[in-house]
């Protein structure tokens, strides 16, 4: 099995990567000094050794990295595969019978031409006909008719959805049945197992006519997968091709051992007991429903044709270097010509279209209906033979880490089935592990690094800050009120702001300032949104409706004033409100403004204006949960994007340009006054929070001038444009292989839905306990398997982009997934 080894895979060289376990970077050269990453004629720079073209390395398995001319290529090349395996078993003899595969996501089919040697048989020799038997002649085909018997395939898989393969032979065995007329009984639990109670004989028809083909028809509809067709030959189908092939097999092994008992116990045979007939029939009618499941519960997939050009980010990153002539523009903290915020809106936003809420909900909908797809079980025991001899070093490492961190890691991030990598190395859009495997980055530490990780410019600025002060003072440092300037000069809203150690501390301050300004005491959050695990927010967590069900340790009282509302659910969360005011009122209203958990549950694009007026209406603070798209929607933030204003604010990740203590608060000055240190607070009532390390000249600097630098480079936009080029690649791919799995963005947030386990909550209570573990385990295989693959994202989930993802590092990304889905199970 081929892996990642010293930036390598399967033993060659990563793209852009020198072979010494180091990569060459292949996103912009922003990491170098702040003018690099465009010429000055404003295109992007090649980073050195880049000489030219670089093609993706081989995966675990080779799975097609690009669209052929010849179109519907796999569905095509099974029939190819189908019909050489059967020719070298001696099922096939010249030109005789003929072989179908389904084409996911269409209602067409690939089918053996007519009169043709199977043989000589070539990919664009296949014909694609559609599920009323109509010949679809395309330009990458040869113009050759399909088998007479499309009429037949067509109804077959009309009528079982489950069957996604066909083969009719005239193999001789079986066909002997076929002239005797004499169906096959249950002779053996393996029988019906695969092909079903009986193989029952078809009623003789013409070859090729409308007759045989509703014949076949009527008889499929049993659920059974063999059939013996009179005075003609068998037809076997499968859920995959191999299942086609092997149940055609099957029924020949079948046929020979009941001719030789019908010859040497004068007609007499004993069939299995009625009991064990119905048992091992009933695991294959299971199964068939699992499969016709895909389709009958599948929505038509979104069509991306594989000549559409993607969205480029190296464009974008050059389009905006030549409009600005490479000019820093956020060299000062006080507010220009624009005004507060006009420079934000001047820069644009991540988000170049809005997502299609209903339609991606419908989507993510149709993919919990349906059973998971995941990994071919030979394929997920190579990914795991990848992590067993590849990832060595931090398996080591990580198990010695369970005798002092609990776990084995410090944070959720880290955990990964089916162990945590142990990474050494950042920079650009790369990691490298102890190991020396090389990974193209899509964690970006969860979010914070929009500019790449170990972006050079800010290092060195703040490194000079340190060499200066030192990391922390405990007193007053410029770069205290720096950032809190130039927050207020992209998010004009936050008239002021409080720093402290993490977006968890924020949320908890959020929630305190709210209750002391309003003097109200309940506070609602969106169910399944993730705010941090203070005891007040660990309620409705990731699952909506689970209330205290991840409170373990929290007592009841901390959580007693805590309530949630459904995703999308604005009636419910007024009902919260009118509730509340029985209570003593509601002090907040908290959201994450792109949906719970990052917008995994996408809000529909006037959802927070509605928020705010309910707010408005029952006078409630909105509290925007901005720690993730914080600057990561552009430097206006999703405030600036949705054109809603908060009352408060809270940041996180970004705000510190992925150095440590990142997290504030901000907001209306009156409403920060509550935050007040000394005689400053309201009335003279401020709120406790605080830090010793909260507001360090470290962290500090390293925000200032990170947004310094987004600013400059339009890091955001930039960022969103990689998003978009990922979004839409995998969208082809999951097209292409017609598969269930949903990919949508919001700029540089990419969602990749494999299991929907994300989307279980308690309004399907039953639904929730029956697959929540099954969904959450091929979660975190999909990522097990995208990361054996040279790729690392959030739980195998979800993706951020950054600054540095270049086009050419979308491309290499797109091609190892494509590796990956060519690894599901019924591709």
């Amino acid at each position: 099995m081929g892996a990642h080894r010293g930036g390598q895979v399967g033993g060659e060289p990563l793209p852009g990567h020198d072979g010494r376990g180091h990569p060459a970077i292949l996103s912009r050269g922003d990491n170098r000094r702040p003018d690099s990453r465009v010429r000055r004629d404003g295109a992007p720079r090649r980073p050195p050794g880049d000489d030219g073209p670089r093609r993706a390395s081989p995966p675990i398995r080779r799975g097609p990295t690009e669209e052929s001319a010849v179109e519907h290529r796999t569905s095509r090349q099974h029939v190819v595969d189908m019909c050489r395996t059967m020719l070298a078993r001696g099922y096939l003899k010249a030109t005789e019978g003929n072989v179908s595969v389904r084409v996911p996501g269409h209602e067409l089919y690939a089918v053996t031409p007519s009169n043709y040697d199977y043989d000589r048989m070539r990919v664009e020799d296949v014909c694609i006909v559609d599920f009323a038997g109509r010949h679809v002649p395309d330009d990458s085909g040869t113009g050759l008719a399909p088998s007479i018997e499309c009429g037949m395939h067509a109804n077959i898989y009309r009528q079982r959805p489950d069957v996604n393969a066909i083969v009719h032979t005239h193999q001789p065995y079986a066909s002997a049945l076929a002239f005797l007329r004499r169906p096959i009984p249950a002779l053996t639990d393996e029988q019906v197992r695969f092909l079903g109670k009986r193989v029952a004989i078809v009623d003789y028809a013409p070859s090729g006519t409308g007759f045989l083909a509703r014949n076949v028809q009527k008889k499929v509809a049993g659920g059974d997968n063999a059939f013996i067709i009179a005075n003609h030959g068998i037809v076997a189908l499968g859920t995959d091709p191999d299942r086609a092939v092997f149940n055609m097999a099957l029924l020949e092994k079948v046929s020979i051992a009941y001719l030789l008992a019908l010859t040497t116990e004068a007609g007499k045979v004993y069939t299995i007991p009625t009991a064990i007939r119905e048992v091992a029939f009933g695991k294959l009618r299971a199964d068939e429903k699992r499969i016709a499941a895909q389709i009958t519960e599948a929505v038509s997939p979104l069509r991306v044709p594989a000549d559409e050009e993607l969205p480029s980010a190296d464009a974008t990153a050059a389009a905006l270097a030549a409009a600005s002539g490479e000019n820093t523009t956020a060299g000062t903290a006080d507010v220009g010509g624009e005004g507060a915020g006009g420079e934000a809106a001047r820069l644009g936003y991540a988000i170049s279209e809005y997502p299609d809420v209903d339609d991606v909900m419908r989507r993510l909908r149709a993919l919990v209906a349906q059973p998971i797809r995941g990994l071919r079980h030979d394929a997920l025991l190579d990914v795991l033979n990848y992590y067993d001899t590849k990832c060595r070093a931090s398996r080591e490492i990580t198990d010695r880490a369970k005798r002092r961190i609990p776990g084995g890691v410090q944070h959720n991030l880290a955990f990964n089935y089916p162990f945590p990598l142990a990474i050494e190395r950042a920079e650009g859009a790369h990691l490298v592990d102890r190991d020396g495997n090389t990974y193209i980055d899509f964690l970006q530490a969860g979010g914070p690094t929009i500019l790449g990780s170990n972006y050079g410019p800010v290092n060195e600025r703040v490194a000079e800050v340190v060499r200066a002060s030192g990391p922390v003072t405990g007193l007053f440092h410029e770069y205290e009120l720096k950032l809190a300037e130039i927050i207020h000069r992209y998010l004009p809203h936050v008239e002021m702001y409080r720093a402290l150690g993490s977006g968890t501390e924020a949320v908890m301050a959020a929630v305190r300032g709210a209750r002391a300004f309003t003097g109200k005491k309940m506070v609602i959050k969106v169910g399944g949104a993730y705010h941090g695990w203070s005891d007040t927010m660990v309620y409705g967590l990731r699952v909506p409706g689970t209330y205290r069900m991840n409170a373990k340790g929290i007592p009841f009282g901390a959580t007693s004033r805590t309530r949630e509302a459904f995703p999308h659910d604005l009636g419910q969360l007024r009902r919260k409100l009118i509730e509340n005011r029985l209570r003593g009122g509601t002090a907040a209203v908290v959201v994450e403004p792109v949906g719970p958990e990052s917008g995994t549950r996408p809000v529909p694009r006037d959802f927070n204006a509605k928020v705010r007026q309910l707010c408005d209406e029952f006078g409630a603070l909105l509290v925007f949960d901005e720690v993730v798209t914080g600057f990561r929607l552009g430097l206006g933030g999703a405030a600036g994007y949705f054109g809603v204003t908060p009352d408060l604010t809270v940041l996180g990740k970004a705000v510190s340009g992925g150095y440590p203590m990142a997290g504030g608060v901000g907001g209306r000055a009156d409403v920060m006054a509550v935050f007040g240190s000394g005689l400053d607070g309201k009335s003279g009532a401020h709120i406790q929070v605080g830090g010793t390390l909260s507001a360090n000249p470290l962290s500090c600097a390293a925000g200032y001038f990170a947004i310094e630098e987004m600013a400059r480079t339009n890091a955001p936009v930039i960022a969103g444009r990689a998003g978009d080029r990922l979004t839409r690649g995998l969208q082809r791919l999951i097209d292409r292989y017609g598969l269930p799995y949903v990919a949508y963005n919001q700029g540089s947030i990419v969602h990749l839905e494999c299991s929907g386990v994300m989307l279980l909550d308690m309004r399907h209570p039953v639904k929730l306990l029956k697959e929540n573990k099954a969904r959450k385990r091929l979660m975190e295989q999909m990522g097990a398997a995208y990361a054996a693959h040279g790729i690392i994202t959030l739980a195998g989930s979800r993706m951020y982009t950054s600054m540095a993802d270049t086009d050419e590092v979308i491309d290499d990304a797109l091609a190892r997934f494509d590796q990956v889905f060519a690894l599901v199970e019924g591709v």
